[in-house]
């Protein structure tokens, strides 16, 4: 294995956060901008485009319109998928000016100006997440921004949702110091005119970079399942697949997205976010997890990794469910390696950033059970390095899968 990376800012989401358009909306599931930069500088003069299956806040679709590289990327959330395309958008000033005016109506209307009746999301135990004097601000922004934003050109309209995102995260009740989103005690002192403040504050860094133009290149979201990525994309062929999927550690990233959804109407029933976990690899949020309970491995796919059983029965002594569960990642990222090879031109090359994980006393080798599934589907030279450790258990850490089609 290669030499341990030090876990310094650039090689985490954190190193995300100063850099242009990569930081307009703060979401655990993102890997390092700067490391994948370093993939793409490979990757300059090929005429084949670039490809992330698992695309998330769309940090390889960025950062490859940043360096004029063509790129498609997958992503099964439409929520996600909505946020990959805001940020490789191009804005206009009329777009700009537009969105400006809105979100200074939105301001207006959240200090209680005009007194507008809030719109309030289904979202269960809301008032866990904003202080009620917040929440209700925030509800008159988004009243007026439902009614400003009908007919809005698509530029502006998103300008003014991540401006509002943006103040969602900025006035809740919620820490990101751990792995994942966590709850904090309110102080009963926030007020509405904070809800202003974050909108327009929001608004005016996101201005500052869409106003930056990106270099003219194609770049594609596709809302998918990447189980089936061969399926999705036709006869299209790739130089690199630069991606992180879902690490096997049952962190539902739909947990910190769902006040987004629900506010801006990707979920509505407490049902949807359930039912989208489980069409997602390694979700367990809600329904997934009792779906887990009688889930039984599809047709013949088998793991290449050998000792693959063994290990799910050790966990399944402890738990059955976990077990279900790994079993269960695993299978679905067989289907979806196995499907990759004819994406990959000849030369061509994988790149995946992938943690294993420990549930009990068993340590889930993860980045050992991908490159044996690389190789398992017809790729060659499989090798795993060492990118850096993780901030959680000491035996934790993240690692680079490379793998390169003959």
């Amino acid at each position: 294995m290669a030499e341990i990376a030090s876990a310094r800012e650039r090689f985490t989401f954190h190193g995300n956060l100063r850099d242009t358009r990569h930081g307009w909306l703060r979401l655990t599931p993102a890997y390092s901008v700067h490391w994948v930069r370093e993939q793409l500088e490979e990757c300059r003069g090929s005429r084949w485009p670039i490809l992330d299956p698992f695309s998330g806040t769309g940090t390889t679709l960025l950062a490859s319109a940043e360096l004029g590289l063509d790129c498609d990327a997958i992503d099964i959330n439409p929520f996600l998928v909505w946020l990959a395309r805001a940020k490789t958008g191009r804005y206009d000033r009329r777009s700009l000016d537009a969105a400006a005016r809105c979100v200074r109506a939105m301001a207006r209307a959240a200090s209680g100006e005009g007194q507008r009746d809030p719109w309030i999301p289904p979202l269960y135990r809301i008032e866990r997440w904003w202080e009620r004097d917040v929440l209700l601000a925030l509800g008159r922004a988004f009243a007026v921004a439902k009614l400003r934003l009908k007919g809005a050109d698509t530029r502006s309209r998103d300008l003014v949702l991540l401006a509002f995102c943006r103040a969602l995260i900025g006035t809740a009740n919620v820490s990101f110091g751990h792995q994942s989103m966590s709850f904090r005690n309110g102080n009963g002192k926030t007020r509405a005119a904070e809800a202003a403040h974050a909108l327009e504050s929001a608004f005016e860094q996101l201005a500052a970079a869409a106003a930056k133009s990106l270099p003219r290149a194609r770049q594609n979201v596709v809302c998918g399942d990447s189980r089936r990525t061969d399926k999705l994309l036709g006869s299209r062929r790739y130089f690199r697949i630069i991606t992180s999927p879902p690490y096997p550690n049952r962190m539902s990233y739909i947990r910190e997205l769902r006040p987004y959804m629900y506010w801006l109407g990707y979920l509505v029933e407490r049902s949807d976010a359930g039912a989208l976990d489980w069409a997602a690899i390694g979700g367990t949020w809600g329904s997934a997890t009792s779906n887990l309970a009688s889930w039984k491995p599809q047709g013949k796919t088998a793991i290449a990794f050998t000792g693959f059983e063994r290990l799910v029965r050790r966990i399944g002594r402890k738990s059955p469910l976990l077990a279900s569960y790994v079993n269960k990642y695993f299978h679905d990222m067989a289907l979806h390696v196995r499907g990759l090879r004819r994406l990959v031109v000849p030369g061509g090359e994988v790149r995946y950033v992938v943690g294993n994980s420990k549930f009990y006393d068993v340590i889930v080798p993860a980045p050992e059970i991908f490159a044996a599934e690389f190789e398992a589907a017809g790729f060659c030279g499989a090798s795993v390095a060492v990118l850096r450790k993780r901030t959680s258990k000491r035996e934790l850490f993240e690692f680079v899968v490379s793998a390169r089609q003959a």
